[in-house]
């Protein structure tokens, strides 16, 4: 059996920071204590480190199967792993479409096979396929996504009956994509009736309005408390729409909260000023907004009116974002620096790390029921990552691990490194390597 031992780290773990030493039985955490001998172990000296567990992703694009020139779970898994983030969820909006039971586990057979992080899928719900989001098993699952408004592929759900019935009887937690997509096409028109296709990029979020989006999520959060159903808001991207949530402190009463709401580490680094020199880099769905905007989220992480940070990672090739503004599609990777950019946060006084460590693993866990993961815990499974914050990191294109290789951070210079990662008592990550024989495990839920 694998044996490690974790000595003189710094833990980030459930509001403290605290020294302690972590020793690993194969895939669980053994023994948290602050002086731990054991001979036959491998040591692993993380004195001036702090050691945090791994980054839960709600919400991800790794474009297999059918965008593979995008994407694959291989590769964006890799790239996770790289950047902090042990395990992931990833959405249905694939080629053939995520929207059959049979669909889903084909998925979890590619996973298997070659995620360097653990996993889950999302069932998507489309106009038609109400009887098949009914058979799903709790279990099978991280959730059901909706698309209440249209962003990739053709999974617009706007037939009002069936969204009632989705919420009505839903076996699972809900999450929704929310941007109304008529008052979206209106702004459009009138964009291109001034500029034609030649729309400036800075116009994204006035055209993706924060109207647009509170339109959507006030009827998601409206069907949500008529029906009982959970509900979790992913992206919320305006000030307006955070009225619609309420606080939730208390992580023990967060898997319980019928209605919860996400933001994405983008729309909390970056705002509209950004479009000027990033341009279609930043160009997403919901979109980058004001700065405005953004201090509310801000303000509303540390107030816990927003519960989970996620990355909404969705890679497009560089050639594909070079083109005007209807054309460059929207999307941005960001698995590989969600937690360095998180981390810059720290560094200038904007997040706790106890807020961070948080928001990524712990509210993940508990809102999604994720079974012994996100905490550091004895006899959970050890998915760990060793942060070094006074070791400087500087992205470029040789160390971008994305199958599109570019990223809106390239050329950035990050206060903190991920030194090491460890999925399922393995190390995936250390050194600037990925150790390609670890495989991550299929996420399993206390439902």
């Amino acid at each position: 059996m694998n044996t490690l031992l974790i000595k003189n780290a710094t833990l980030v773990n459930e509001g403290r920071i605290y020294a302690s030493d972590v020793l690993i039985e194969g895939e669980r955490i053994k023994k948290i204590a602050p002086q731990i001998d054991a001979p036959d172990a491998m040591v692993i000296d993380a004195a001036g480190r702090h050691l945090i567990p791994g980054m839960i992703d709600d919400q991800v694009h790794f474009r297999e199967p059918g965008l593979t020139h995008k994407g694959t779970i291989a590769s964006e898994s890799r790239a996770a792993v790289a950047g902090g983030t042990t395990s992931f969820m990833e959405m249905p909006n694939v080629n053939p479409q995520t929207t059959t039971i049979e669909a889903l586990e084909a998925k979890y057979d590619i996973a298997a096979k070659g995620s360097a992080a653990n996993y889950s899928f999302y069932l998507g719900a489309t106009n038609d396929n109400l009887e098949e989001i009914k058979k799903l098993d709790p279990k099978q699952s991280c959730g059901i996504k909706i698309f209440m408004g249209a962003s990739t592929g053709n999974m617009l759900v706007d037939n009002q009956e069936t969204l009632a019935a989705i919420f009505r009887e839903s076996p699972v937690m809900i999450v929704t994509h929310c941007e109304d997509t008529p008052s979206i096409k209106v702004l459009e028109d009138e964009a291109r009736a001034k500029w034609g296709e030649d729309v400036p990029m800075r116009e994204h979020g006035r055209i993706r309005s924060a109207d647009a989006c509170y339109k959507s999520s006030s009827m998601a959060v409206g069907l949500a408390k008529k029906y009982g159903a959970k509900l979790h808001v992913l992206h919320l991207t305006t000030a307006k729409e955070l009225s619609l949530f309420t606080a939730s402190p208390d992580l023990k009463d967060l898997k319980d909260k019928n209605i919860t709401a996400e933001v994405c580490v983008h729309h909390l680094f970056f705002n509209e000023a950004d479009y000027d020199t990033l341009g279609s880099q930043i160009k997403c769905n919901p979109a980058v907004k004001s700065a405005a905007d953004q201090h509310a989220l801000l303000d509303a992480v540390r107030n816990d009116v927003l519960d989970i940070i996620a990355t909404d990672h969705a890679p497009h090739t560089w050639e594909e974002k070079q083109n005007s503004y209807f054309k460059a599609p929207s999307g941005i990777p960001l698995v590989q620096h969600s937690m360095q950019a998180l981390l810059e946060l720290y560094h200038n006084g904007v997040f706790s790390l106890e807020t961070i460590v948080k928001k990524t693993s712990h509210a993940v866990a508990e809102r999604f029921q994720v079974q012994d993961r996100g905490y550091i815990r004895e006899g959970y499974f050890a998915d760990l990552v060793l942060l070094d914050l006074g070791k400087p990191y500087v992205v470029n294109d040789d160390n971008l691990l994305y199958l599109c290789g570019w990223s809106p951070f390239n050329g950035y210079r990050f206060q903190s490194s991920i030194e090491m990662t460890l999925v399922n008592g393995q190390i995936a990550w250390q050194n600037g390597q990925v150790t390609d024989q670890v495989l991550g495990k299929r996420l399993t839920f206390n439902r």
